[in-house]
């Protein structure tokens, strides 16, 4: 236990970010929920409708569900991305000499480039007249039939959408496993190495099992950033065509922004909220039983 001088010490320094994350977290969480309740047109007064948001968003509403089926595997391109291919190369730069520094500073300056720059540069990837990158690497290798306009067709645009984000924070996630890798006991490893070990026992008994605590911080955070994903899809697709790319987020931002119903795009907002908080729970349940078992 804390003396009670220390424990007031805390709370004075703990105060002003708990009363800026209240402000600027909890209360339009909240503020939303109540508003989940009304119909509301923002201009109008507010008419009380209870569950009605609720039952309308589970039951009579086709898109919702479409929009929630695009997010999930929004999410998962993104984790592919964001913590597969991090992973990997965190592996890769702890065994690399001159140049990692460099490597380390391109893999991360997409996390530092504008949102709309990073559209923008898609845009002209998945171009197909002009023909964008991809387009023109498929035709100079012979698979010109695989070309297509890559956002317009409803069989690619979702993962087209989907990539863009989970690069651009590939190199975040890449450097807090880089370091938690660095920081693995290397007596261990050169134990493991004398007793035989190959490189991947080395990193599949040695240092996953080490940094596993950080790989789980960096799973929720990816999966909670995902799950509320916006700008690059909203910028590329704008949901389209017809509903093929539409996530929970864009599909909130219309019903409250074009459709005027901001009651139920509250009703969204808190479903986002409350998936967010499932993840989560579900990433550290999975984590709780492999640690018993």
């Amino acid at each position: 236990m804390l003396p009670s001088r220390s424990r007031l010490s805390v709370l004075v320094f703990l105060a002003p970010a708990l009363l800026v994350y209240g402000l600027a977290v909890l209360a339009p969480i909240i503020q939303s929920l109540i508003l989940s309740f009304y119909e509301w047109d923002g201009i109008t007064d507010r008419s009380f409708v209870g569950l009605d948001n609720y039952r309308r968003m589970l039951t009579d509403d086709p898109i919702f569900w479409r929009a929630f089926v695009n997010a999930l595997v929004y999410l998962a391109v993104c984790l592919v991305f964001q913590l597969g291919l991090a992973l990997f190369v965190a592996n890769l730069l702890s065994y690399a000499g001159r140049g990692k520094e460099v490597a380390k500073v391109l893999y991360l300056l997409p996390a530092i480039i504008s949102t709309v720059a990073i559209a923008f540069l898609f845009q002209k990837i998945y171009s197909a007249e002009p023909a964008g990158l991809i387009n023109q690497l498929l035709d100079a290798v012979g698979l010109d039939a695989l070309s297509r306009p890559w956002l317009s067709d409803v069989d690619t645009v979702l993962i087209a959408v989907s990539a863009p984000e989970g690069w651009r924070f590939t190199g975040l996630y890449m450097l807090i496993l880089y370091a938690a890798i660095l920081a693995v006991p290397k007596e261990l490893e050169e134990a493991a190495r004398l007793d035989g070990a190959s490189t991947w026992q080395v990193f599949w008994q040695i240092r996953f099992p080490y940094i596993r605590p950080v790989w789980v911080t960096t799973m929720i955070m990816a999966a909670t950033y995902s799950l509320r994903g916006f700008d690059i899809p909203y910028l590329l697709t704008n949901g389209g065509p017809g509903q093929a790319s539409e996530l929970m987020t864009t599909y909130m931002f219309k019903t409250a922004f074009r459709s005027t119903e901001f009651g139920y795009a509250s009703t969204i907002s808190v479903f986002i909220v409350a998936e967010c908080i499932v993840a989560v729970g579900l990433i550290l349940l999975l984590l709780r039983r492999r640690q018993e078992a």
